[in-house]
């Protein structure tokens, strides 16, 4: 069940600021601007930005950065009542750690028209023989994610 950016509460704008943040960060040290915060409770207990490059790592997406430390944060690998707010639609491998990981909410910006996994390419979230099923808003801040993106590509390409 997805929720237009147009119904989004404060909190939901408020966190995707948080997100947007460690984005920006990320793209300060030449990874993809994604960033992510894990909330629970009204409070941040993870936080992540892009990292695969300076990593060498391919799992060290913003995403699974922040339910890392959300989970040493809780002591507990299962995150349920959880919401993760993330610039970018998650990819599939995102989206399989957050199913197992029971995060109760995504929330992301942009979509991803070429790996996204809510909904654009595949939508793990909706399927039905898988176990658990978060609820997904799209589109929140997602203007501005979106643009985050295009200048750090077009810089990339050296049109920036």
């Amino acid at each position: 069940m997805s929720l237009s950016a147009a119904t989004a509460s404060a909190a939901d704008e408020r966190w995707m600021g948080e997100a947007i943040a460690l984005a920006r960060e990320a793209a300060r040290r030449g990874e993809v601007p994604v960033g992510a915060v894990v909330v629970k409770d009204g409070s941040v207990i993870g936080r992540g930005g892009n990292a695969p490059i300076a990593a060498s790592d391919p799992t060290a997406h913003a995403e699974i950065a922040a339910m890392r430390e959300a989970a040493r944060a809780l002591g507990n690998y299962r995150l349920p009542g959880c919401t993760l707010y993330v610039t970018i639609e998650p990819c599939a491998m995102c989206a399989g750690a957050i199913l197992h990981a029971r995060i109760s909410r995504v929330v992301f910006g942009a979509s991803d028209p070429k790996t996204g996994a809510c909904g654009s390419v595949v939508d793990l979230f909706a399927e039905p023989r898988l176990n658990h099923h978060a609820t997904v808003a799209a589109g929140v801040r997602g203007d501005e994610c979106g643009a985050l993106l295009s200048a750090f590509f077009a810089e990339r390409r050296g049109r920036g």
